[in-house]
């Protein structure tokens, strides 16, 4: 059931009209203003269910956001652990070339010895 402005935020519109027809504004004058207050307020205010709406949505978004930042941790631990492996490979086969090179150079410089 949509809430009155005047129960919401407590606009008395008799004062509302008093004060107006105090103040200069014809009874009538006085009246419209107060009846466009009133709509004004009430077109304005959430209601409850606008309030459960917008948390609905509110869940709802959390809970995607959470999903998306799970799947990002597992992407992103997923290429980690092909960048560590593909590190390690590298790693090895550099070792494995610097060893050759370093067989090479030995048997190069023994040579080289041998020779003089």
């Amino acid at each position: 059931m949509p809430m009155n402005a005047s129960e919401a935020i407590n606009f008395d519109t008799h004062k509302f009209v008093k004060n107006l027809t105090e103040n200069g504004f014809t009874e009538q004058q006085a009246e419209v203003l107060a009846e466009e207050q009133v709509n004004l307020l009430n077109s304005n205010l959430a209601t409850k269910a606008n309030i459960e709406k917008t948390n609905a949505e509110i869940q709802s978004l959390r809970q995607e956001t959470k999903a998306n930042i799970q799947s990002l941790r597992q992407e992103t631990n997923a290429e980690i652990q092909s960048l560590r492996q593909e590190t390690k490979a590298n790693i090895q086969s550099l070792r494995q070339e610097t060893n050759a090179e370093i067989q090479s150079l030995r048997q190069e410089t023994k040579a080289n010895i041998q020779s003089l």
